[in-house]
């Protein structure tokens, strides 16, 4: 069983750099492709590992395929000359389904805190990929949105007290899901440029407004300063970016 799971999970790069060769990409595309599926396979394996899980979870899987509909992504905008409908079409696919698969984990009693950090990171990861598209157009600013995230994290290695758990928020839920929903928008180009950009400089405002609020409200709680250990998943913005596996 774990060996064939193993196996399933292997084959993923051959499926996007595949997807890559078949739409005629360039060799960067390409590239791009079995990097990313090279990477999540060493990953997910790496997570199980470290979380004492042997396999792959129904909800882990639903994950799984949003992220290689990610990789696809990745394709196309590393390619340049890409189908706007086709990258639309993968990332408004992928986003739809987040959510369902903490539904299919807490269903089926298979909550972890690895499916939890699994879907977060795709989230994330998806954000940051149409935010490099839309930055081609509307500058590199947009880059704030997607990096954001990551910043934080950098920011807790140095600071700890950031990865205290935070309090349930469906605000913080609802600015989350407006950044995919903005920037599918964006990249749609189904509105005219000073319409987009007012749209995703608000995207970014409400963002920044919610992780302030959330780190102002992490030093005031701050209590003591934990031990350096890596948790997992971190909690920074769980909720926000819909990691509701663990929930």
């Amino acid at each position: 069983m774990i060996k064939q799971d193993l196996l399933l999970r292997a084959v993923v790069p051959a499926w996007v750099l595949a997807a890559g060769v078949v739409a005629g990409l360039s060799p960067l595309a390409w590239a791009t492709g079995l990097t990313f599926g090279t990477a999540l396979v060493l990953l997910t394996e790496q997570g199980l590992r470290r979380t004492g899980r042997a396999a792959f979870g129904p909800a882990d899987w639903i994950t799984f395929a949003r992220a290689t509909l990610a990789g696809c992504a990745a394709e196309l905008i590393a390619d340049g000359g890409l189908s706007v409908a086709w990258l639309v079409g993968l990332t408004g696919v992928a986003l739809l389904l987040d959510g369902l698969d903490g539904q299919v984990a807490r269903r089926t009693g298979t909550t972890s805190e690895f499916g939890a950090r699994f879907d977060m990171e795709v989230d994330a990861f998806l954000i940051l990929l149409l935010c490099v598209q839309v930055s081609r157009t509307l500058g590199l600013w947009v880059l704030a949105i997607g990096l954001m995230r990551y910043v934080f994290v950098a920011a807790s290695w140095a600071m700890p007290w950031l990865t205290a758990p935070l309090y349930p928020s469906m605000a913080r839920k609802t600015v989350a899901a407006v950044q995919g929903v903005v920037l599918v928008v964006a990249v749609s180009g189904l509105l005219p440029a000073a319409a987009l950009l007012a749209l995703v400089a608000l995207a970014l405002g409400t963002l920044t407004w919610s992780f302030g609020r959330d780190v102002v409200w992490l030093a005031r709680h701050r209590v003591a300063e934990p031990s350096r250990i890596v948790q997992f998943p971190r909690p920074f913005h769980a909720q926000a970016w819909r990691g509701d596996q663990a929930a």
